[in-house]
């Protein structure tokens, strides 16, 4: 089994990535997915993050209120450090339970926004970044994602730099190209990934 960590920036195209490459024949265990899992209405985690924020946190359906939860761990670093606290080792102990659960000669490749932030590349076999300039990330997030220049700006400042995920990269994959090109490119990375877990 081959383990890869996939990151990038906010807006590089890390989705798009993991997208082709499980298009190939990879396992995807995706954190922001298993994230969301782990705070659903009924889990343990959420439980434990009303216990922690209050009821406020909730929706009157019960479910977590992301955008209420958002305007007090945003604000305050020792806030997101206590929902970091609860979420993280229950994300930690979700991939393990997939990972279990993969071929052993699979490549999983777990989709990890923060890899670089929370120090994680030893974890994983080889980490392949998805690279982007600033200004393309700021121009997606604006254009696609509808966010305010001020806000893009924030996001992205709260993420490691280009410079620091570039520094734990095994493996980059260029993203200020054409979609064609982009498919290219992962199709060679998976050929590399193949032969590297047949080599073991």
């Amino acid at each position: 089994m081959l383990t890869v960590g996939l990151t990038g920036g906010i807006g590089a195209g890390k989705s798009e990535v993991a997208r082709l490459l499980v298009g190939h024949g990879a396992v995807l265990i995706d954190a922001d997915l298993i994230a969301r899992d782990v705070v659903a209405p009924g889990t343990p985690g959420l439980a434990a993050v009303a216990a922690a924020f209050g009821r406020d946190v909730l929706a009157e359906d019960g479910s977590l209120d992301r955008a209420a939860l958002g305007a007090i761990v945003f604000a305050d670093p020792d806030e997101l450090a206590v929902l970091n606290g609860i979420v993280h080792p229950l994300v930690r102990e979700r991939s393990a339970e997939l990972k279990a659960t993969a071929p052993e000669d699979a490549v999983v490749v777990q989709d990890v926004p923060l890899l670089t932030e929370n120090g994680l590349a030893d974890l994983y076999d080889l980490v392949i970044v998805v690279d982007v300039a600033p200004q393309t990330q700021l121009d997606r997030l604006v254009r696609l994602r509808g966010m305010s220049e001020a806000d893009a700006r924030a996001r992205m400042a709260a993420q490691a730099t280009r410079e620091q995920r570039l520094a734990v990269a095994d493996i980059v994959i260029d993203n200020d190209v054409s979609r064609d090109e982009l498919g290219e490119r992962v199709a060679q990375v998976w050929e590399e990934l193949l032969r590297r877990a047949a080599t073991g």
